[in-house]
């Protein structure tokens, strides 16, 4: 049964004062009130937090002086210092015989701290059957908080998403460019994507289908996506797909359809040509643009750009119009 806080840090304090000063540790007041004041925190603090902790309880002591006092506090075995996701070093308490793991949410950088004595004993269990003895460990879990998950609800670009995050592709905003860009590398509307690395400034690197894109900072902005948890209905089955079949040669320039169906068995050289295209069934075809007297087409077809003639068009059927 864990000691409550207040014996814990009774505790605390007196070992600090028997083995500071048995050491002969110099400033021993000015660290004894560090000690304090950390003690009276509960959240993960930076030098420059306690600093400014301190001060708002009236005192002032050189950033030195306290990043000293907690590396002594580490060595000694007070504190303990985490580097979250790569940010700042931290600081929390250390109490003997006590352990705990973490969650931080990679949007607001709060740590959540948690015990699990079923985890634990679990990890124990793994490590054995490796024939592996266990010294320490530690666990770290990234992800969204409570607090911050109804952000990721709504839509966002997406150079906002987090590394390691599942988000659906909404829509594509920038206009005719933008949509041709991501047609041409296989991405559309409903796609679900694994977001690999976001650095600031960077490309956005993604995966999507067991294949892996780099996108500029630029279009990743005009791609606005949703949290996957958020969109497990939409996965299954994309929204505004018109289900009436029309001939390829019907579509509008910026239209999306699925091919249903190639005739042209009467004409076997027109089908041939349509076949060697790759206007197959089950094809994505993008229309791009008509030519001024409508006809050729200009459609993208699996990354390619093709021309095809408004007669062939006509023996093409498609479905799922968007």
């Amino acid at each position: 049964m864990p000691i409550p806080n207040n014996n814990i840090h009774n505790q605390e304090r007196e070992q600090f004062k028997y083995l500071f000063q048995q050491e002969n540790i110099d400033h021993f007041e000015e660290r004894y009130k560090i000690l304090e004041i950390f003690l009276q925190n509960e959240r993960h603090v930076t030098v420059e937090q306690l600093s400014d902790i301190l001060k708002n309880n009236g005192y002032e002591f050189e950033p030195k002086l306290v990043s000293d006092t907690l590396r002594l506090m580490c060595d000694f075995g007070f504190a303990r210092k985490n580097r979250f996701n790569d940010e700042n070093i931290s600081y929390e308490h250390h109490h003997l015989g006590q352990h705990h793991d973490h969650m931080v949410c990679t949007k607001c950088k709060k740590v959540i701290e948690f015990e699990n004595n079923q985890l634990e004993n679990l990890q124990m269990q793994i490590a054995g059957s490796h024939g592996f003895h266990v010294l320490q460990h530690k666990m770290e879990i990234y992800g969204i908080c409570e607090a911050c998950l109804p952000d990721r609800i709504n839509q966002m670009p997406l150079v906002m998403a987090k590394p390691g995050e599942q988000v659906v592709i909404k829509k594509i905003s920038g206009g005719y460019s933008a949509r041709i860009r991501m047609m041409t590398m296989g991405l559309r509307a409903g796609d679900l994507l694994d977001v690999i690395t976001n650095v600031q400034r960077g490309q956005v690197i993604v995966a999507s289908n067991f294949q892996r894109y780099v996108i500029g900072r630029g279009l990743a902005e005009k791609i606005f996506v949703q949290h996957a948890d958020h969109n497990k209905t939409f996965l299954k089955q994309p929204v505004s797909h018109q289900k009436t079949d029309m001939r390829l040669s019907e579509m509008l320039e910026g239209q999306t359809g699925i091919i249903t169906y190639v005739g042209g068995n009467e004409n076997r050289a027109i089908r041939r040509r349509i076949l060697e295209m790759g206007l197959i069934k089950g094809a994505e075809v993008y229309v791009e643009k008509y030519a001024p007297l409508k006809d050729p087409i200009e459609l993208i077809v699996k990354g390619y750009h093709i021309s095809l003639r408004v007669e062939e068009a006509c023996h093409i059927t498609v479905n799922h119009i968007r």
